[in-house]
């Protein structure tokens, strides 16, 4: 890249795959970068909350299990999908900040954050590692482990378009012919201020 600030596409794709495949992970595998001055601190996080969320969603349709366990997967999906949210805006306070060039008076605006591109990434990684694992699957029939990888394939396609769509935008954003502003998530279901079901509580 022309800018050591920014990663590739490549560098994240790796960087959530590696993840993925540590059996450790999320749960007892420190994080590499929490400790660092880079983007990859925050793309880790975010990765990291998004592997949570994952998990807890599975946890969640859960058929034979009581209903205080399936209230305990929702506050927990809850708590972590914020936090995968706080991190995509960090993601783009830090290229905001760190890797932001002068804009050429044509420069168009970018509906989409290079953040939120990163955690789509991210998403796509789970499936890509999920499906894999449904594919490779024995103790199913082969129809199943066909039709999976079908689905792996496709996936596989989405996210090097994605990767390709992230890489031109980052050269596009260091070029100043376009940019992206940061869009407040304000999440009003979790502040106990704004949530009417919360402060009616009181």
């Amino acid at each position: 890249m022309s800018n050591p600030t920014m990663p590739s596409a490549s560098e994240i794709k790796e960087l959530h795959d590696s993840y993925l495949q540590n059996i450790a992970w999320p749960n007892e595998s420190e994080m590499k970068y929490q400790t660092s001055d880079t983007l990859f601190k925050f793309i880790e996080a975010n990765h990291f909350f998004n592997t949570k969320l994952w998990n807890e969603e599975d946890l969640a349709r859960r058929l034979k299990v009581s209903d205080s366990e399936i209230a305990k997967n929702k506050r927990a999906i809850d708590k972590f999908n914020q936090s995968r949210n706080d991190f995509i805006e960090r993601i783009d306070s830090f290229i905001l900040d760190h890797a932001t060039k002068s804009l050429l008076k044509e420069a168009k605006q970018n509906s989409e954050t290079l953040g939120a591109i990163i955690d789509r990434l991210s998403i796509l990684s789970l499936k890509i590692f999920h499906m894999g694992m449904q594919a490779r699957r024995m103790n199913t029939s082969e129809i199943h482990r066909k039709t999976c990888e079908e689905k792996l394939k496709i996936l596989k396609i989405q996210r090097n378009d994605l990767c390709v769509c992230f890489d031109e935008l980052v050269y596009d954003h260091l070029q100043g012919l376009r940019y992206f502003k940061q869009y407040k998530q304000f999440k009003m279901y979790n502040d106990a201020n704004l949530n009417p079901q919360l402060y009616g509580e009181n």
